[in-house]
């Protein structure tokens, strides 16, 4: 058995955390700083977020006020031993969060807990000896004009392109374009719900490698950038970076589809014990 220290995972977290709320995805920057379109008002506001990051990342300040609720992803090998591993994954969030936006509060009083605690945490068992933990900020702006979409199995690849261009349609104004969509489908709801999760981590420009998904993927990019949101919905061709579809099989009886709408301020990162 592996055995690995709480105590280093708590340091490590804290410091991926930290850096992951200063500086966005590179490759968000580096598309909004290569973008070429015919709008003046679009290329102004790529310009602007751009160099936004940059200065955020030059200076260790946080690129958006919203830092967001902390979302974690652990895949836990099966020879793999750490005792207090949820403690020290809500230990690093409090510190990473010490000046940070705390947004974290109880859903019906709205108590806030004061240091962005608890975290959200997904485990998945593997085999072997590794333990992987990957970090996703979700900021409330984005993540409110998400949706679930129940379809049947006659509705097919064409219930899901509509599903998927409905939410955006619905709010991608506001959830600060240009977006990386994630889509989930199959399983169970909150099957789905974690897949668009876990798409919006998927490398910007990487594709499915199942071609029949790839192909799907880059059909509903190209509808949704025809659909002339822009970046900061200003107008343009630049609704969103990348679509990002995972997969899981369902029941016979139906086709569960989540479409999670990941705004601009992509901040994510992953350590391996």
């Amino acid at each position: 058995m592996k055995r690995v220290d709480a105590a280093v995972v708590q340091s490590e977290l804290t410091r991926l955390i930290t850096d992951c709320l200063i500086a966005p995805d590179e490759a968000v920057t580096t598309a909004l700083s290569d973008l070429r379109t015919d709008s003046e008002l679009e290329r102004t506001a790529a310009t602007l977020i751009a160099e936004n990051n940059e200065i955020s990342k030059r200076q260790r300040l946080y690129c958006c006020q919203d830092t967001g609720q902390a979302l974690f992803f652990v895949k836990i090998g099966d020879e793999v031993v750490c005792k207090g591993l949820n403690q020290a994954i809500n230990a690093a969030v409090k510190l990473a969060y010490e000046c940070a936006r705390k947004s974290v509060a109880d859903p019906i009083t709205r108590a806030n807990t004061g240091d962005n605690t608890p975290a959200i945490i997904e485990y998945e068992l593997t085999s072997g000896d590794e333990l992987e933990i990957t970090f996703l900020a979700k900021g409330a702006g984005s993540e409110n004009m998400s949706g679930l979409y129940m379809l049947t199995p006659a509705d097919g690849t064409r219930g899901i392109v509509n599903a998927v261009v409905d939410a955006v349609e619905r709010g991608g104004k506001n959830a600060c374009p240009p977006l990386i969509i994630g889509v989930g489908v199959g399983g169970v709801t909150e099957t789905a719900c974690s897949l668009s999760k876990r798409a919006v981590l998927r490398p910007i420009g990487r594709n499915s490698e199942r071609a029949d998904i790839a192909a799907l993927e880059q059909e509903i990019l190209t509808v949704v950038n025809d659909l002339g949101i822009g970046v900061a919905a200003l107008g343009g061709r630049l609704t969103a970076l990348a679509v990002n579809i995972e997969t899981a099989p369902t029941h016979i009886g139906m086709l569960p589809v989540a479409v999670n709408l990941q705004c601009h301020s992509l901040r994510h990162g992953s350590v391996k014990f």
